[in-house]
């Protein structure tokens, strides 16, 4: 139905509840038939159509064996009612494309930690909601979130690491684990717990001090007084995974990466150390955020809280991240 207003008229003003039920009596050419099409009793149109010609000083229609045909008078009201309609029907179908998402663009920003696996099922779940919405995804390092927000390549980004800066804001995601992963036949493999001090007996991959969950295990041996060999220095997660399921060595990785066994073939064993770690979507800061990109923030963050370990032992249903 119309909303209950008013266009101009001939000698006065129209509400458009008139011009709805004047159009359905013209295009079905009775009143039964209007009353069909407006889901409303019979008597009301007839009534209707009465006043408004009466009040308007315009008869509409000429009555004949039942039917109403429309007055060589009325067909250029009846123009200018089509042309109302027309527009009611423009904006429909644009809000409609809007609704699909098909006049829009989500560009999101993720470290390569979370775009591994969390990203694409948060993506999955906006494509539902939002069948044609153009998406753009990009992998960034932590140092090129601030140009990617402040120039406005994007509208947020999946972080590992809250930065100090003063045109972002930072929305807490999720918090996470590290683990160490270690190929299958391993020594360690099989096991359920990992030392530090077990884990450094052996050549590392990829623990990178600067990098965020490098700096926690580096701070771990630190505090332990414990030395460690770092064979191999790779900074995103699927390299270090591919590394130690060729066999070179083990490493440290954190739960997103691998979650949902999103890299097979390598073992994942939980450190006895607390290795837990908050993660963060970052905004530029006074940004209106369209709600594509507010229900992508919302599931992301629906996706990733699943497999908080505390959320996960509450529920009794801990994820079993270890691949056998």
């Amino acid at each position: 139905m119309i909303p209950e207003t008013s266009v101009s008229g001939y000698r006065h003003m129209m509400t458009l509840r008139q011009v709805e039920v004047i159009r359905a009596v013209m295009v079905t050419g009775t009143i039964g038939g209007a009353a069909k099409l407006l889901n409303v009793s019979a008597p009301g149109i007839s009534r209707l159509v009465k006043y408004t010609e009466r009040s308007l000083g315009i008869r509409f229609f000429h009555r004949q064996n039942g039917r109403y045909f429309p007055t060589p008078e009325a067909q250029n009201i009846f123009e200018q009612i089509n042309g109302v309609y027309k527009k009611v029907d423009d904006l429909t179908e644009i809000i409609s494309k809007i609704g699909r998402g098909e006049l829009s663009e989500l560009r999101i920003g993720s470290v390569p930690s979370i775009a591994q696996v969390m990203v694409p099922r948060a993506i999955e779940r906006v494509r539902r909601r939002y069948p044609d919405l153009g998406i753009d995804i990009n992998i960034l390092k932590i140092e090129e979130a601030i140009d990617y927000l402040m120039l406005g390549r994007g509208d947020c980004v999946a972080m590992s690491y809250r930065l100090d800066h003063s045109g972002l804001d930072f929305l807490p995601l999720a918090s996470g684990e590290l683990y160490c992963i270690v190929p299958p036949g391993h020594e360690l493999a099989g096991r359920k717990q990992v030392s530090a001090a077990e884990i450094v007996r052996y050549p590392l991959i990829g623990i990178d001090p600067n990098d965020p969950y490098g700096r926690i295990m580096a701070e771990i041996f630190a505090r332990n007084k414990l030395t460690y060999n770092m064979t191999i220095r790779a900074r995103f997660g699927t390299t270090v995974c591919a590394l130690v399921r060729a066999g070179l060595g083990i490493a440290i990785i954190d739960q997103f990466t691998v979650a949902h066994g999103g890299y097979p073939g390598i073992e994942l064993i939980k450190i006895a150390e607390p290795t837990r770690f908050d993660t963060y979507i970052a905004v530029k800061r006074g940004a209106a955020l369209s709600l594509h990109v507010e229900y992508f923030m919302q599931v992301l963050r629906t996706e990733m809280q699943a497999l908080e370990p505390a959320r996960a032992a509450s529920r009794g249903t801990v994820q079993r991240l270890r691949r056998k």
